[in-house]
């Protein structure tokens, strides 16, 4: 039991530090030429950013399950569409494979967090 504690803190700290910094430098346009060469509006890298910021948050703070569910979702679609966006753009291989690693690692999150932090169970036994 303590190793699952371990790896859902490890998995979630490294996810919300990922996310929240992508968070602030996309608030504070940093590397907005690039995002542009990828075919997004400048508006666009500013909204995404807010959110990460809500969801790097979301993930750390205790209880609300339910915004942790919607967190852990939206933290899926920015990796898995960054690393789709990379590859359809012609990116490195780097770029691809580093969003889908970070992926990998937000679903370990998502599957070691304790019942503290979920909304029940996956798929409940019948009776």
């Amino acid at each position: 039991m303590k190793a699952r504690k371990v790896g859902y803190w490890i998995s979630t700290v490294i996810v919300a530090l990922l996310i929240l910094s992508g968070g602030v430098a996309q608030v504070t346009l940093q590397n907005a030429e690039g995002f542009k060469q990828l075919g997004y509006p400048v508006h666009f890298m500013v909204l995404l950013g807010i959110w990460k910021l809500l969801g790097g948050v979301a993930l750390l703070v205790p209880r609300f399950p339910r915004v942790k569910e919607w967190a852990y979702a939206g933290i899926f679609i920015d990796f898995s569409g960054a690393a789709v966006t990379a590859a359809a753009c012609g990116s490195g291989a780097g770029h691809i494979i580093a969003p889908i690693v970070c992926t990998a690692i937000l679903c370990a999150s998502w599957a070691l967090r304790p019942e503290s932090r979920t909304l029940g169970t996956l798929f409940p036994a019948r009776a």
